[in-house]
């Protein structure tokens, strides 16, 4: 099938989740469990995955060789979303010398001790390089905003800490991404957009699984009362952020399948709109080139 249309396919899966616009977004007209229509096999799905990661390996290549991009993978959802298994399986063909994953946990005494964007500013991509943060930046306008004592804990001035801080922040982040985007830095962004219902069902999965039980977490319950207030605030986070330069993607996470699939369409659109291409050797380079050939050809 030709580029463009697998291209053309592509946007159908990829279009209906991007949010590039927060002008009425609402969550809840999104379905978790949505596929489209598409109807899978698991073998079906594995095939149609594996032909975009080699796609998405050819691109990846020729982003490395030209050194003028890099790629920024942001990844946010509730636990047991399936955030690790869609990375892994993604990026399964990617050259792992071009690309770098950070899972960001709870800072630490030297992160509180800085602005809470220092700890993500100093893991961003190099040019030519793909970065993938599991968990992110938003994570300050999330389980910040729901835990707010957690607030207290980066010694903020208290003329700092007033009712409009979490709009600030989100202003901020998108100022920043902005400035990211005039670098070169190519951002998406992904909510794993799952459901409570899906959610308790995989826990109970880990629970009833000796060789998974190492995957559950006490926490994970307790933050599954919190359920309301995180999506309130992935729904404000998405809305203020949401731009033509650093979409969002609200991905349905029910079908893991369907989850892989969207991701990995929505990496290739993304990196097939730079036009990549190997850089060109230069006359002088040839001639280099030329000289070099001539005296392994004398070699004995």
């Amino acid at each position: 099938m030709p580029r463009k249309e697998i291209l053309d396919q592509i946007q159908k899966y990829t279009h209906p989740f991007r949010i590039a616009s927060g002008k009425g977004f609402q969550l809840r007209d999104f379905d978790p469990g949505d596929t489209r229509g598409l109807n899978m096999e698991k073998g079906e799905a594995a095939e149609l995955l594996q032909r975009g990661t080699r796609w998405l390996a050819e691109e990846q290549d020729m982003l490395y060789a030209q050194d003028r991009w890099s790629l920024l993978l942001v990844f946010q959802a509730m636990d047991a979303a399936g955030k690790d298994s869609t990375i892994k399986h993604v990026m399964s063909g990617v050259n792992p010398q071009g690309c770098q994953v950070f899972s960001f946990k709870q800072p630490s005494q030297e992160e509180l001790a800085h602005d809470f964007m220092w700890r993500y500013v100093t893991r961003l991509p190099v040019r030519g390089q793909i970065g993938i943060f599991n968990r992110s930046y938003y994570e300050e306008v999330l389980v910040v905003r729901v835990h707010e004592e957690i607030l207290k804990r980066q010694r903020l001035p208290p003329a700092f800490m007033g009712a409009r801080i979490w709009d600030e922040r989100l202003a901020d982040i998108a100022h920043f991404e902005e400035y990211l985007t005039r670098q070169g830095v190519v951002i998406l962004k992904f909510f794993l957009n799952l459901s409570r219902d899906e959610q308790k069902k995989r826990f109970m999965k880990r629970l009833d699984n000796p060789e998974k039980n190492w995957k559950f977490s006490v926490s994970d319950v307790q933050e599954r009362r919190y359920w309301d207030d995180y999506m309130g605030s992935y729904a404000a986070a998405i809305a203020a952020t949401a731009s033509e330069h650093a979409p969002w993607y609200v991905v349905p996470a029910d079908n893991k399948w369907f989850t892989r699939l969207v991701v990995a369409a929505a990496i290739v659109e993304a990196v097939e709109k730079l036009d990549l291409a190997y850089p060109k050797v230069s006359p002088e380079q040839k001639k280099e080139l030329a000289a070099a050939r001539a005296e392994l050809a004398r070699e004995a």
